[in-house]
């Protein structure tokens, strides 16, 4: 495919074959000295042995629009875009059929919502859910003012039309100092809005000041869009810095937090967990655990320890010495999964995550007289770290803990100028950053398996203690699974694939139907198009 390809995925495999979305730039206008890009896409279906059965590209249907996804609905496949009507200042979200066989369009542009901006500075943006059951496509839009966020929510079925009126909500917050991080759409057609609130603080340099996260503001709405209940984040004076919440089975809404004592600690103190009635929005129950690495487990066994090389008995008494000291987790601790295995105990999985922008100046020398030029260069940083996974029972007890040391780091040429953090990303936030780096998982029963990139001096890292070596050149990674048992917390590490072999792998976006992984790899060239791969992994259990 074209240089370029970032927004690969499989976004359905059903009994006629796999459907590969691929996303680019293209030429919008052309001038005398350039032009004005957009971004179109690119439909792959390939055979139940991935062997392609068409290619389409959809740059003259999407002409005048910017591509935004595909999205399977029951027995349907639409294609969505987002168009900017300049005269009426108007962000307009388009959707129409494709013929499943042959990958062409087969119905007419019908528009969805339209958000007028109500100043020119207003920002708008669009994302497109699936309903609690996947039975209806719901389009959540925000429009960001100067003084308020008004979130639009509304839903279609699958012959495009509303299935029921659009909702509209509002708060108080200034949008500079708001960010949405998630919004769940439960069974009972409850609407859940997470929410950072940051706050202004005064910088090192005079004069400066930077948003710094205060807390989180979590509300429950109805489906007319009446606030229900606002839940409060800061328990028993503890600060929370990384949350999710899931809906338990369609019943119970379940909140897990990892929390500090005060926002400045860089160190997690233990972990929240609320169970909330969905329909009368109240907290029926609240546990807290403390978490160190004083929980962790290590080999009992003393014949095992025995036969352990001088390395690995350095290593287990560098675990040892970590334990007794009660070493904290670090507030980077993100959570990416939350699994239920069948005795309606949570795996919680999470993950080491930081995000930031720098800027160098590089020097080019003049010539012929003319003096040398100073540029300036931006980077993005996407550094994803160690794996934490704990089991917690329907007690509400911690069972085991684990982690797995790795450091996976991918840097890009581009991003906001300056200096920037990240801790977090928005709801709307649609960016496949990073590609290579994170992990995925895939659940059979009781069998849990991760999957991940790493460097291939890193086999043998299992334990907290030990040191990885970083993971950069992804093109000369390896991928690895490992298959945990959610009861036990028992797991091993296997070897996949090698990056060096095939098209890189990313895993983090993989797309899972029932016991199936469908993974995408890329691989860019200098000169040439970029190489593309599809993989599926089956889980035998």
């Amino acid at each position: 495919m074209k240089r370029g390809s970032t927004d690969l995925e499989v976004i359905q495999a059903d009994k006629t074959g796999v459907y590969l979305q691929e996303g680019h730039l293209t030429m919008k206008t052309y001038i005398a000295i350039g032009g004005s890009l957009r971004i179109s896409a690119r439909l792959i279906k390939l055979d139940s042995r991935l062997s392609e059965l068409y290619n389409t590209d959809f740059s003259k249907e999407l002409k005048g629009k910017d591509f935004l996804q595909f999205f399977p609905l029951k027995e349907k496949l639409f294609i969505l875009a987002s168009e900017y009507d300049k005269k009426n200042t108007s962000f307009i979200v388009h959707a129409a059929e494709i013929n499943k066989n042959t990958g062409e369009i087969k119905s007419t542009w019908k528009e969805l919502v339209s958000i007028r901006k109500k100043e020119k500075g207003d920002d708008i943006n669009f994302r497109i859910i699936y309903n609690p059951d996947s039975t209806s496509m719901v389009v959540v839009s925000s429009l960001e003012g100067k003084s308020n966020n008004i979130f639009s929510i509304s839903g279609f079925n699958e012959a495009l039309r509303p299935t029921a009126n659009t909702v509209s909500l509002s708060n108080e917050f200034d949008p500079k100092t708001y960010q949405l991080e998630d919004l769940i759409y439960t069974s009972n057609n409850r609407i859940v809005l997470v929410g950072r609130i940051y706050e202004y603080r005064e910088g090192k340099k005079k004069k400066g000041k930077f948003l710094d996260f205060a807390r989180y503001n979590i509300r429950i709405y109805d489906p007319k869009g009446t606030q229900l209940k606002e839940l409060n984040t800061t328990v028993n004076g503890k600060w929370l810095n990384s949350t999710k919440i899931v809906q338990e089975k369609n019943e119970m809404l379940v909140l897990a937090g990892f929390y500090s004592k005060d926002r400045k600690d860089k160190t997690i103190d233990g972990m929240l967990l609320q169970k909330i009635d969905p329909v009368s929005c109240e907290v029926v129950s609240t546990t807290d655990k403390q978490l160190n690495l004083s929980m962790l487990d290590v080999i009992a066994d003393e014949e095992a320890s025995d036969n352990l090389s001088k390395e690995e008995k350095k290593e287990l008494e560098k675990l040892e010495k970590i334990k007794n000291e009660g070493e904290a987790l670090s507030t980077l601790m993100k959570f990416r999964k939350i699994h239920y295995d069948n005795d309606g105990g949570l795996i919680i999985l999470a993950e080491k995550f930081y995000q930031y922008n720098y800027t160098t100046q590089t020097y080019s020398p003049g010539s012929n007289g003319m003096p040398g030029q100073w540029t300036p260069v931006t980077y993005s940083v996407y550094e994803s770290g160690d794996l934490f996974m704990c089991r917690i029972d329907r007690a509400q007890n911690v069972n085991w803990v684990k982690i797995i040391p790795k450091f996976q780091r991918e840097v890009f040429r581009g991003g906001s100028a300056g200096y920037s953090e990240f801790s977090s990303s928005s709801f709307f936030d649609l960016g496949k950053r990073p590609y290579y780096s994170g992990f995925n998982t895939l659940q059979s029963g009781n069998t849990i398996t991760l999957f991940f990139n790493d460097n291939s001096r890193n086999e043998a890292i299992l334990h907290p203690g030990q040191i990885p070596k970083k993971t950069i050149l992804f093109n000369a990674s390896h991928c690895y699974s490992i298959t945990l048992d959610a009861l036990t917390g028992t797991f091993n590490r296997s070897f996949l694939c090698s990056n060096t072999e095939t098209p890189t792998a990313m895993p983090r976006s993989g797309t899972v139907f029932g016991k199936e992984m469908y993974l995408v790899g890329k691989d860019d060239r200098m000169l040439a198009k970029s190489k593309i791969a599809v993989g599926k992994i089956t889980l035998s259990k």
